[in-house]
């Protein structure tokens, strides 16, 4: 039961906390991205690999959190 609630804890403070800040007020500062993508060659691309890497990194470290109880996200 500790791990369940562990994991439903970091579940909805990962949806809550960098989902507002690295997600949702980007999008609405920056008009929701409707601005056409960038012209220099191999911008987006390396864009999305680094919001891929940051993603696993963060998602890791949430499983640590909850799985192994060692702490808080917070």
């Amino acid at each position: 039961m500790r791990v369940a609630s562990a994991i439903a804890g970091s579940i909805i403070f990962l949806a809550v906390a960098p989902g507002v800040v690295a997600g949702l007020v980007p999008w609405l500062l920056t008009d929701r991205y409707r601005l056409p993508w960038s012209r220099l060659p191999g911008f987006v691309p390396v864009g999305w690999l680094l919001v891929v890497a940051g993603t696993v990194v963060l998602l890791h470290a949430f499983a640590r959190f909850a799985l192994e109880g060692l702490g808080t996200p917070a």
